[in-house]
């Protein structure tokens, strides 16, 4: 961001560029990408516990945080109720990839489901901002007469039927065409991306919505190559953000901050210390959160790039408000993700909210730049001393386990009875480096309300062909059999 501040026209390059309308052209395709890796890469067996959380902090977290803010805006700096009620809006969304980069980048794993509480929170609450925001600047621009309540169940159910048959239908062509590559599968799943954006924003849904719920659909579904695919919107994502972020700087007039940066400053800090607080507060509490979690929740709430877009519709569109809310967001972001963002870790840790191994919880796609392990393929000919012998009965050592036979084409998850054959391709795992298969892995945390708490592996049922391949316990790496026993803080990596 201020790398294109020292570009644009104030600057030391300066580049003459104010144009909005394109600007939020492609600010607005960039968001599509980023939404749809962040909910592509939400794992929801860990996220699925707290889902309740996140999901009410997405919407009502939003309303309160605009709401409060929004007022503050009206009885303290003097601005028009419908203005003030603007820019909370605009502010009320959290940024997903600032608060994860961080997260990532110190390689903190935060405790009781905190982690998937804010991702998807993050990932979710875009959209509330985004139809809050067109829903102000409709009636300060005198349009619309529609119901309020109207406007906003249209773009959140349109936003999330369309989300759910696109991304359904995408899987099931994915898992039943074979393309010819693996470049040719990407290109038909940024198809998909796209096309959830674009139908429900068509007929008046939220198109942000359907992305990211695309993205959740697709990325916890059984299909193949899924790491490459991971890998891909992941680093599309990251390009995405350099891009929104330059392009967003490249817009800002410096000389035009120091008039608005008290504005600023104000609104920012009530935010921090009062509005997202309180919100947070009000939704966490009865859930049984601590005080610690409640301040760390809150403080995670940083402001982002979805902010700053959405304020470059204040620009383009004919509402005409009395100040210079582009700027103000703008400063708004810079100071949360500066300020907010550079304490984040300490207060993590001052809190006592982080992980003693102090590795960040992982998407399959971060789990195979892990050093814990290898999966090994082993072809079965007519030489090899396993053939025709039994899974128990073949020798291995004592930290691998034979995870999944490959047999004529199909998938066979194996029991300790299941005999090999000539030309299978068994999948084993060893302590080691990094995986090449694409065997999709998952990772399922235990929490101590978790319903295979205390159980050994023996007497839970399993989805239809998992297999729990091994236990991350403190740091320790477990390779388990039927006695061994789930506990609470324990990590199992399982094949779906």
């Amino acid at each position: 961001m201020i790398l294109g501040m020292c570009f644009g026209s104030d600057g030391f390059i300066k580049i003459p560029f104010d144009n909005f309308g394109m600007a939020e052209s492609i600010c607005s395709t960039a968001l599509i990408f980023i939404m749809f890796s962040g909910g592509f890469e939400t794992n929801w067996a860990a996220a699925k516990a707290t889902s309740i959380q996140g999901i009410l902090l997405s919407v009502f977290g939003v309303l309160i945080t605009a709401g409060i803010t929004g007022l503050f805006c009206h009885f303290v700096l003097g601005m028009t109720l419908l203005e003030g009620m603007l820019i909370g809006s605009v502010v009320g969304s959290t940024d997903a990839a600032s608060v994860f980069s961080i997260l990532r980048s110190k390689k903190l794993n935060l405790k009781n489901g905190l982690a998937s509480v804010l991702e998807l929170e993050s990932g979710s609450n875009d959209p509330v901002a985004y139809t809050m925001t067109l829903i102000l600047l409709s009636f300060m621009s005198g349009g619309s007469s529609v119901p309020v309540i109207s406007i906003f169940f249209k773009q959140l159910m349109f936003g999330l039927l369309a989300g759910v048959m696109i991304s359904l239908l995408a899987v099931l062509i994915l898992q039943r065409v074979r393309f010819e590559s693996t470049g040719m599968r990407t290109i038909f799943v940024v198809a998909a991306a796209l096309t959830a954006y674009t139908l429900p924003s068509f007929i008046g849904g939220n198109g942000y919505l359907s992305v990211y719920v695309a993205g959740i659909i697709m990325g916890n579904s059984k299909m193949v190559q899924k790491v490459e695919l991971i890998q891909f919107f992941d680093s599309l994502s990251g390009l995405m953000q350099i891009l929104l972020f330059f392009l967003l700087g490249l817009l800002a007039f410096p000389s035009q901050i120091p008039g608005i940066l008290l504005t600023a400053l104000l609104i920012a800090g009530f935010m921090s210390f009062i509005a997202r607080p309180a919100a947070v507060y009000c939704i966490m509490k009865p859930f049984g959160r601590s005080f610690r979690e409640i301040v760390f929740t809150s403080w995670a709430g940083l402001r982002g790039a979805a902010s700053i877009v959405f304020a470059i519709m204040t620009v383009t569109n004919q509402a005409d408000p009395q100040n210079d809310i582009f700027h103000i967001i703008f400063c708004i972001a810079l100071l949360s993700v500066t300020f907010q963002g550079s304490f984040l870790p300490l207060l993590a840790k001052k809190l006592n909210l982080v992980y003693d191994d102090e590795n960040v919880m992982k998407t399959f796609n971060d789990y195979q730049d892990d050093t814990d392990m290898v999966l090994i393929e082993t072809c079965i000919d007519e030489h090899s001393p396993w053939k025709d012998k039994m899974i128990n009965e073949v020798c291995l050592p004592s930290d691998s386990l034979i995870v999944m036979i490959k047999r004529e084409g199909n998938t066979i998850i194996p029991k300790g009875n299941t005999i090999i054959s000539e030309g299978d391709i068994l999948i084993s795992n060893r302590i080691a480096s990094r995986s090449s298969s694409d065997i999709p892995l998952v990772e399922v945390p235990i929490s101590s309300e978790h319903e295979w708490t205390d159980k050994p592996l023996n007497q839970i049922t399993l989805p239809k062909d998992s297999l729990i391949v091994m236990i991350k316990r403190n740091s320790e790496i477990l390779i388990p059999s039927g006695n061994t026993k789930i506990q609470t803080g324990d990590i199992l990596v399982m094949n779906m």
